[in-house]
């Protein structure tokens, strides 16, 4: 299991657009219109499940709301940084 970073440690390693919130970090992307952001939920839910890492993820009408913390360790870790880098590759 990974360890918990530091909120520190979050802010400098985040990428840009993601935010922390709480024990997770969390980005909001807008799209054009539903379906697209309903793909890319789906693109990034088949990227979850190939890394075994899996997010919450929120679809609106022209938004989709990304969240990653690392439950078993009780926060951020590097994975889920790097889990939003690939979020952020796949948009």
């Amino acid at each position: 299991m990974s360890d918990v970073l530091t909120d520190d440690e979050v802010d400098r390693r985040a990428p840009d657009g993601w935010a922390r919130d709480g024990d997770a970090i969390t980005r909001t992307y807008e799209f054009d219109d539903y379906l697209a952001g309903v793909a890319f939920a789906t693109d990034v839910a088949e990227v979850a499940e190939e890394e075994f890492h899996h997010p919450a993820i929120e679809i609106g009408y022209e938004t989709v709301t990304v969240t990653f913390t690392t439950h078993e360790a009780g926060g951020v870790t590097g994975q889920d940084l790097e889990m939003a880098e690939l979020c952020d590759e796949l948009f």
